[in-house]
């Protein structure tokens, strides 16, 4: 994993997850928000978003699943790499994040705890896409952000429901690297 994305995650612990052009204004003038994680957008857009978050002097890391108009294989990663100006994605496909990794781009495996065979998987998709973070949902879990720190080793962020400076205390506490959130209030804490 690139030591200088690991850093950067640590040393800003709120990241800030956008869904609309109303957060991609708001997180452009935070001063706070150093990573940001595009969860909207199509081909036709993408490009432009990751310009404006990097021209705010920010890592633009988009979730290639939600971009419209990018099929879920592999080529996927290719196409953000190649034309558009992200530093990384986020997927819940090991395979697209295994093709982004080579392509040199940070990458967010990310998974959702539903249940204990949900847990029980995360092993096998790590194996699978040799991700250099975890994000997992929902983040309001620190038993379990805990134990699949300790059982995968790979560095994890709290994503999904975090609202206030209380989940993401209890978050960071329970040994994530970071927290993932759309709450604007949250990303100037």
């Amino acid at each position: 994993m690139n030591i200088d994305f690991y850093e950067l995650m640590e040393t800003n612990p709120v990241i800030a997850a956008i869904k609309d052009n109303e957060g991609l204004d708001t997180c452009c003038l935070c001063e706070n928000v150093r990573v940001v994680f595009i969860l909207y957008g199509n081909i036709c857009t993408i490009g432009h978003m990751t310009e404006r978050v990097k021209k705010a002097g920010k890592v633009a890391i988009v979730h290639i699943d939600l971009v419209e108009g990018l099929s879920n294989k592999e080529i996927a990663a290719d196409f953000i790499r190649f034309h558009t100006k992200a530093d990384g994605i986020i997927s819940t496909r090991p395979s697209i994040i295994k093709r982004a990794k080579e392509l040199g781009l940070h990458t967010v495996l990310r998974i959702f705890i539903l249940d204990s065979m949900a847990l029980q998987n995360v092993q096998k998709q790590i194996a699978a896409a040799g991700p250099d973070m975890l994000e997992i949902l929902p983040g309001l879990m620190p038993k379990i952000i805990g134990k699949i720190k300790g059982m995968t080793g790979v560095p994890v962020i709290a994503g999904g429901l975090i609202s206030d400076r209380e989940d993401v205390v209890g978050a960071l506490s329970a040994g994530a690297i970071s927290v993932s959130t759309t709450n604007p209030k949250v990303w100037e804490m």
